[in-house]
């Protein structure tokens, strides 16, 4: 068990669950029907510079939007927000990060600037043009990496940026690092988050109120990923710093962070918003750090340039 909890403090974040043990309930058993499959859409493969293989999907027609998932995650998480934006008019794309899901690892391995590295080439293989990018924790980072490292294509090819739950560096636990690293690499641990444990544990993932499928699909995913891409991604977002880079970023950038998020916490999002100039912060009140499925409306808002939603602005 005490495994199992410490998995969860650094799940999607790196940061303590603490609030892991406390055994809040789901207050709503089921999510939206139909909101876990991604909406109908096209399928491919491309092939990265070091020799990975990406999963891509594209769904809709319009303006492109572009949605790099979460570390443990997948692009299921975004389905909710998927669905809003398909019915907005909107071409959203999304992939599996690489030693996620179908992805493979690549001669690169697991590193910040490969985030964004991967993220270019999911931009050039779909065409993307005047594209926003709205990145979830990890996804956020990769967001930032690809302002940091690839900055021609960033200015090329990105009108806007949202980043929702999520750091530019400072998750590093110091000498927690490397106990931590184990516990997650450790093959054992989707068969101990398997059951009810595993649900236990992401309870502390999302804020105010749970909805248990909620809690089962971040479960799921967590059990699904591989060991050495748990610890491989654990290990490079420890050692990240984006914040310099990411002063750059010269489009509009709006940043959500939930008051209940302990993975991501709101300093993390102001961190960005100081590093980011004209960055607007949006904190939304009784959330935790699975904003795409908790609040797919005001996730799907700040995407599309609108407001909406119980959620506190911060210039």
């Amino acid at each position: 068990m005490r495994r199992a909890v410490v998995a969860g403090g650094v799940l999607a974040g790196g940061a303590a669950l603490a609030v892991a043990s406390r055994r809040r309930r789901a207050d709503a058993p089921d999510a939206t029907p139909g909101e876990w499959l991604l909406p109908a859409g096209e399928r491919s493969t491309l092939t990265t510079d070091d020799a990975a293989e990406l999963a891509v999907y594209v769904a809709g027609e319009g303006p492109t939007v572009v949605l790099p998932h979460c570390w443990m995650g997948g692009p299921a998480v975004w389905a909710p927000v998927a669905h809003r934006l398909v019915r907005a008019g909107r071409r959203v794309v999304l992939y599996d990060q690489r030693g996620h899901g179908s992805s493979t690892v690549g001669e690169h391995g697991f590193t910040i600037e490969r985030l964004g590295g991967d993220l270019r080439a999911v931009l050039e293989h779909v065409d993307a043009r005047d594209a926003v990018l709205a990145g979830h924790s990890m996804g956020g980072m990769t967001v930032q990496a690809l302002a940091t490292h690839d900055a021609d294509v960033f200015v090329e090819r990105v009108q806007r940026v949202v980043l929702v739950s999520t750091a530019a560096g400072g998750l590093s636990r110091g000498r927690l690092d490397a106990r931590i690293e184990r516990v997650v690499g450790d093959p054992r641990l989707a068969r101990l988050l398997a059951g009810a444990v595993g649900l236990r544990v992401v309870r502390g993932s999302v804020g105010r109120q749970a909805v248990r499928d909620h809690l089962e699909l971040t479960r799921d995913l967590l059990v699904a990923c591989e060991p050495a891409t748990r610890s491989g991604w654990l290990r490079a977002m420890a050692g990240m710093d984006l914040r310099k880079g990411i002063a750059a970023i010269a489009v509009p950038t709006t940043v959500l962070v939930g008051t209940r998020d302990t993975l991501t916490p709101p300093a993390r999002a102001r961190e960005i918003v100081a590093a980011v100039p004209g960055a607007e912060l949006r904190v939304l009140k009784g959330y935790g750090h699975m904003l795409p499925l908790e609040a797919p409306d005001e996730v799907a808002a700040a995407i599309e340039g609108r407001s909406e939603g119980d959620a506190s602005r911060v210039a």
